[in-house]
């Protein structure tokens, strides 16, 4: 059993932590993981591991600098906040910002106010600014009314990145189509890629989105559905998908499964009014994804990769693989199939786990990171 609590862990890790930049990275604007690795660790069991893997992480590549607030935000005025939207450079005012409003409301309410003003934005910085404002919000969940400023300043950073790097993609998701999930994926036409995928193609894809033939379309595909049910759909399905492009440059693509992932620790925490309208940017970012990162099917939707992980390890032993591994994606991803896993239990789920874990570089602390450009199409 470990001898730290998930919270003390957690705690422990933010205060090593809490001098580092947004982002990271020589020449690349990278997002900082350590947050939502050091989160995802201590949920898989390995409280007892976290420190050393912050050391780890932290010698790995050089952080930025936290950013300075210049110009004050009032939330009371759309006119103040709305321009700073994907304005990076007004990252320290946000973090500020939230910082204020965390400190005169409850986390819940601040969060409740402000994710109808962020899904639009819900690809900014690849999903980083969901995924660590999800991460954040476990940590305070399992606080309970005992939330510590560490804790609080995370959630306000969480939100704050996301608000710099607010990105929204062209066109309207609804669902309104009757395709499931799989239907809607096995039907998006992929484009093919002279040479195929190289770098700085997924961001000229991305670029070109509203061009790209069946984008439009396919977001209106997916039939309207229970957000657990459509959760689940959306993470097995970007689970066959990374098994099905060993092709691909292996980071990108988990963000299928750690977006859609992400979400589900936080809907419970939001009115229901605000469910579907996230679930639609969802997938429209997974549309994007498949669009940026992929140019066939390849083996999606077969058992191709059983060739490559005939028989995963024990779920048991996963966790404590991850952490070894040490890959903060790998540990991120890992974390996201078992909890996914535990609700439906699909082979792909510790398939691609596993997968993940051969396919990502470990985390050198000699001075690189698994996948250099792995938040950078």
């Amino acid at each position: 059993m470990p001898s730290l609590s998930y919270s003390d862990a957690l705690n422990d890790a933010l205060e090593r932590l809490d001098d580092l930049g947004y982002e990271r990275g020589q020449g690349v604007d990278l997002a900082n993981h350590g947050p939502m690795g050091a989160e995802a660790l201590a949920r898989l069991g390995q409280q007892d591991e976290v420190a050393a893997w912050v050391r780890r992480y932290r010698r790995a590549m050089e952080h930025h600098e936290p950013p300075a607030a210049r110009f004050p935000l009032d939330p009371a005025d759309e006119s103040s906040w709305r321009p700073a939207l994907g304005a990076f450079d007004r990252a320290g005012d946000w973090e500020r910002l939230f910082v204020r409003e965390l400190a005169e409301a409850h986390w819940r309410e601040v969060l409740i106010r402000w994710w109808p003003r962020l899904i639009p934005g819900l690809f900014a910085g690849l999903t980083h600014g969901l995924i660590r404002t999800a991460h954040a919000v476990r940590g305070l969940h399992a606080a309970a009314d005992r939330p510590t400023r560490l804790q609080l300043d995370e959630l306000a950073r969480g939100l704050a990145y996301w608000a710099a790097r607010h990105t929204v993609l062209p066109g309207r998701p609804r669902l309104r189509g009757h395709r499931s999930l799989s239907a809607a994926v096995a039907a998006l036409p992929r484009v093919p890629q002279d040479g195929g995928l190289r770098p700085g193609t997924a961001r000229h894809r991305l670029d070109a989105l509203a061009e790209l033939p069946g984008y439009h379309e396919a977001l209106e595909w997916p039939a309207p559905d229970g957000a657990a049910a459509l959760l689940s759909e959306m993470t097995s399905q970007f689970a066959d998908v990374y098994l099905g492009h060993p092709e691909v440059y292996p980071v990108p693509l988990v963000h299928g499964v750690t977006a859609p992932a992400a979400v589900r620790l936080v809907l419970p925490h939001l009115p229901p009014a605000l469910h579907e309208p996230t679930l639609e940017r969802l997938w429209q970012v997974q549309t994007a994804f498949l669009l940026a990162f992929t140019v066939d099917r390849r083996d999606e939707g077969t058992e191709a990769w059983r060739g490559e992980v005939p028989e995963p390890p024990p779920m048991s032993e996963l966790g404590a693989r991850a952490a070894e591994h040490g890959d903060e994606h790998v540990i991120k991803f890992t974390e996201a199939c078992l909890r996914e896993y535990a609700l439906r239990p699909d082979p792909r789920y510790p398939a691609a786990a596993f997968a993940a874990l051969r396919r990502i570089p470990r985390l050198d602390a000699g001075g690189g990171v698994g996948g250099v450009r792995a938040d950078t199409p």
